[in-house]
């Protein structure tokens, strides 16, 4: 099985794709649309902001590609920063306009919840993930569910049918893996998240083999 990694100029490629090899994967790391349309599944990792991430996709082009993924219901896995991307706007230093596969808005924790309580920004760190319902792609809940996020800004306002698992941080809480037909989102990242994160992301891969890892 052989998976595209999108290689825009931003993103954590080196252990996205060391972890991927780990599982068995033949891995592409490309910014070529058409070499990444042929593979079986498509990564697009994130690290930096939102603001410099889009437009580093429509400098190399790659825009247009998401298109291509939804409309051949190819599998799309976003990572971190790439799962924000994948919602309609940012408010990351600034206003700015995401992919808009997913409905909603990427918003900064403010650092104090309702209470007027400090706490921490970036969310960083170890958290348990909450499952609101089982994605297609996993049969079996993870007994592990402890994964490690890094990132201040996180999704608003999103279809509450596209939330799969939360973490709950401050009093936010937090979507952490979300799914719209074809395409995945994970906040935190599996490659960095011990039993559970590399749970996640095997049973991703083997739906994808099995051509299951859509709704």
């Amino acid at each position: 099985m052989k998976i595209g990694v999108i290689d825009y100029g931003m993103g954590n490629l080196f252990s996205v794709e060391q972890a991927l090899k780990r599982l068995g994967c033949e891995v592409l790391v490309s910014a070529d649309q058409t070499s990444l349309l042929a593979c079986d599944a498509l990564i697009l990792p994130g690290v930096g902001a939102f603001q410099d991430a889009m437009k580093r996709l429509h400098d190399t082009g790659l825009i247009a590609l998401f298109d291509k993924v939804v409309a051949t219901n190819k599998p799309l896995l976003g990572i971190c920063l790439g799962m924000q991307l994948l919602f309609e706007e940012s408010e990351e230093n600034g206003h700015w306009q995401g992919l808009g596969i997913f409905k909603g808005y990427i918003k900064q924790f403010s650092g104090k919840d309702s209470l007027g309580k400090s706490y921490r920004v970036p969310h960083m760190g170890w958290n348990d993930l909450q499952f609101a319902k089982s994605p297609t792609w996993l049969d079996q809940l993870p007994e592990e569910r402890y994964v490690y996020f890094v990132h201040s800004y996180f999704a608003t306002e999103m279809d509450e049918g596209d939330l799969i698992a939360y973490a709950e941080y401050g009093d936010v809480r937090v979507p952490g893996i979300v799914q719209k037909g074809n395409v995945t989102g994970m906040q935190f990242h599996p490659e960095k998240s011990g039993e559970c994160g590399v749970y996640l992301l095997q049973h991703w891969l083997r739906a994808v083999e099995k051509g299951v890892a859509t709704l």
